[in-house]
């Protein structure tokens, strides 16, 4: 490897670390928003747990979602919950 080819590489590495390590501090300050608005639930009387399942039952699609349905109503079927 030339020099020149070596300083390109270790620009590109430092460019790569340096907007990975920016990405990670914006995911830390995402994380903290998310808490505070889950805080904010449930400081208004919402239940955070239900509030956080029905985020995850948004992000299937309606397939994914039946299916899920139905694997909950036969579990619950089979210990006798329903």
């Amino acid at each position: 490897m030339t020099e020149n080819t070596q300083n390109i590489a270790a620009e590109q590495l430092r460019s790569i670390i340096e907007r990975v390590e920016t990405f990670e501090s914006e995911k830390a300050d995402i994380t903290e928003d998310i808490k505070q608005v889950f805080a904010e639930a449930k400081g208004n009387g919402f239940d955070t747990k239900t509030i956080k399942k029905i985020i995850a039952l948004r992000k299937l699609d309606d397939a994914e979602r039946q299916e899920a349905d139905a694997m909950l109503d036969s579990y619950k079927a089979a210990l006798g919950l329903e």
